[in-house]
């Protein structure tokens, strides 16, 4: 049988849809809805012959998901950049075009992808209730930000305002905890991410943020199962730039990594430091011996890291042997 190749551009109502195959090159364009792909679906025979890919775009994704996940196709999952930067110089850019170029990127490539695991529910859920906890810090973040800057116009304020933002703040931490509780209550109910869950946070700096997202963005720690690629998936990992003899830089970490997980990874390291254990030694360690304070943090998320997938790896929990006089 033929090998059959799809490639699917997401928009919020529609899906345009480019099939390539020995008998036919073809463009769809259909509802964005379960009825409506599992129409089109049935067309198409139902294994590995049939291969699907499209990007990443958060919930527009979540019906063709559903679909999917119940089906015995190859489905991959694009990196947006990855695709961007392999097709070279663009001219134009539509929805029609854009599932033609996913097409023929997966034709080319699919043997080098990861294929796209399903999430269980659980992590669905995490995942969404996530989304949702960060975006309000970062209104929370933005108003704090704003009232700062309000103190220091003090015969210019209008005291209602002020008011008005206090209790919004109020309010925003109260939704803030509220879906913690509710993040935490579906981990509990759930006896692989309760255990994952509680032994991640036995490493230093390691809190529930961290401990979450490390879950949803591994889907258990069934993908990206390797340290040293989580590593570089989160823009810890320095890298060479060098020409021959007449180009090079110091080694630096990549701008191409998941800037909301480093940020936290971020924050993790700094609150390892001011605690007492190897990690707050390390790094005393180092910025003694002339080491850049930026360059030690990066080195203790890139320890955080390997040290959450040993945890993992080995069904134990992190002992802090250090003992401190």
């Amino acid at each position: 049988m033929e090998k059959v190749f799809i490639g699917i551009d997401i928009s919020k109502l529609t899906l345009d849809v480019f099939v390539n195959s020995c008998s036919k090159t073809q463009h769809y364009q259909i509802k964005n809805c379960s009825k409506a792909i599992k129409k089109f679906f049935k067309s198409f025979s139902n294994d590995a012959n049939t291969v699907v890919g499209m990007e990443n775009t958060g919930r527009y994704n979540f019906e063709l998901y559903e679909v999917l996940s119940s089906m015995n196709i190859p489905v991959f999952v694009i990196n947006p950049l990855h695709l961007k930067k392999s097709i070279g110089l663009l001219r134009g850019k539509n929805d029609k075009l854009d599932s033609q170029r996913i097409c023929a990127f997966l034709e080319k490539n699919y043997m080098d992808l990861q294929p796209w695991i399903p999430k269980s529910l659980d992590i669905q859920k995490i995942n969404l209730l996530n989304t949702e906890r960060r975006h309000r810090v970062k209104i929370r973040a933005g108003l704090l930000r704003q009232m700062k800057d309000l103190s220091f116009l003090k015969n210019h304020t209008d005291k209602e305002i002020i008011k008005l933002n206090k209790q919004l703040i109020l309010l925003l931490d109260k939704q803030i905890k509220t879906i913690e509780k509710k993040i935490v209550e579906i981990i509990e109910s759930n006896t692989e991410l309760k255990d994952q869950y509680i032994r991640i946070q036995t490493v230093p700096g390691v809190g529930r943020v961290l401990a979450t997202m490390l879950i949803v963005k591994t889907n258990g720690f069934t993908e990206i199962q390797s340290a040293r690629k989580m590593a570089c998936y989160s823009g810890v990992v320095p890298f060479d730039h060098r020409s021959g003899s007449s180009i090079y830089y110091k080694p630096r970490i990549s701008t191409m990594a998941d800037k909301e997980l480093k940020k936290i990874l971020h924050l993790a390291a700094l609150s390892s430091i001011r605690l007492k254990n190897d990690l707050a030694l390390y790094f005393q360690r180092k910025v003694l011996e002339g080491k850049n304070k930026m360059s030690v943090l990066n080195a203790i998320r890139n320890k955080i890291i390997h040290r959450v997938y040993a945890l993992i790896k080995n069904n134990s929990v992190y002992e802090n042997n250090l003992q401190m006089s």
